[in-house]
């Protein structure tokens, strides 16, 4: 059953998942700590919402920032029922053409920052006796494309982090969801930073992704207001699963994934068993 009066704390909401989410809770009556890093990006729901939202300017490298602002949610709100960490942003681009302090800010956003949130709240949500944790992935958090490398990275290693969080926390009574995402017609891809082709990558499966994405071909099909509702559904049934795959294409995708890594790992089967005294 749904309880009336819960709290969500989410980050990254000026626009995409973060922003949509947001404009649902307030919609039916809850409260939501939303962070972002253009204030003024929400100005409309505060107008119409008042104290059920609370906002706070949050950028996700600076972890000093994420902990004084996580205690001061706390403080200010009480109890925070869901804490939902969306904040993030791709890279696009073959592995060699991107630059150094591109591939340091993305890791510093996309994976360190999610990690220092969740570090951030775990105290919080231990003290209070339980809460839940939604991270935000992404279809690429198991699956791979060309061109999202560190993207892909970045994914895969706070899946990682996640999950084992998950287990550290579940007698603590916190339940953690990694949420996963296919593509979406949200903000995403007009945020994407895309680095310039390089010519030797034309004729591979990186040149041939970044055609299909220039050109229109590349479809992209999900809709984030569903897969919101989605999540919406899943934490009003008090549901609980590791992870959660919104978007046909996240299905198939890791679906695929899993298959061919089962098929691989079953053909070595001999040779890691003969790997012991």
């Amino acid at each position: 059953m749904h309880a009336r009066g819960m709290t969500w704390l989410i980050t990254g909401t000026s626009s995409g998942f973060g922003r949509i989410l947001t404009e649902k809770l307030l919609a039916r009556g809850e409260r939501v700590a939303a962070t972002l890093r253009k204030m003024d990006a929400l100005d409309d729901l505060r107008a119409r919402y008042g104290d059920l939202l609370w906002t706070a300017r949050l950028d996700l490298t600076d972890t000093a920032a994420i902990r004084s602002t996580v205690d001061r949610a706390f403080a200010e709100l009480g109890r925070i029922d869901v804490v939902c960490s969306n904040a993030g942003y791709g890279l696009f681009g073959a592995a060699e053409a991107l630059r150094d302090d591109q591939i340091e800010h993305v890791i510093a956003t996309n994976l360190v920052g999610s990690m220092q949130l969740v570090r951030a709240v775990l105290p919080h949500l231990r003290r209070q006796g339980g809460g839940r944790i939604l991270q935000v992935s992404s279809a690429g958090g198991q699956a791979t494309y060309p061109n999202f490398s560190v993207y892909h990275a970045t994914k895969w290693g706070i899946e990682g982090f996640v999950e084992t969080v998950a287990k550290e926390v579940e007698a603590l009574g916190i339940d953690v969801t990694i949420v996963e995402p296919g593509a979406t017609q949200t903000d995403f891809a007009k945020n994407l930073v895309m680095v310039p082709a390089m010519p030797e990558y034309d004729r591979t499966a990186a040149g041939e992704v970044r055609r299909a994405l220039e050109s229109g071909a590349w479809q992209i099909r999900g809709d984030a207001g569903k897969m919101c509702d989605a999540i919406l559904g899943f934490v009003d049934r008090g549901a609980k699963a590791r992870r959660l795959a919104l978007g046909a294409d996240t299905y198939a995708d890791v679906a695929r994934t899993l298959e061919e890594r089962r098929a691989e790992l079953e053909s070595q089967k001999e040779i890691a068993n003969a790997c012991v005294s």
